[in-house]
């Protein structure tokens, strides 16, 4: 697994910019923003209502 729930949104950004679609599509417009900066994959799914092995799933599946 190359992305961690431990990992900041701005952190997988910057990695990995296919990334944003995979989160956008998961509801987080606020990739950008700059909370995302400070914010963990697992604190985001916590605020936004989703589970966190869905998304981590999905972010996986989209990294080389």
């Amino acid at each position: 697994m190359k992305i961690a729930k431990e990992m900041t949104i701005g952190e997988v950004i910057r990695k990995y910019p296919q990334a944003a679609r995979i989160l956008m599509g998961f509801g987080m417009g606020c990739v950008g923003c700059p909370s995302a900066q400070a914010e963990t994959l697992e604190e985001a799914a916590q605020v936004h209502g989703f589970n966190i092995d869905d998304l981590m799933e999905a972010l996986n599946k989209v990294i080389p």
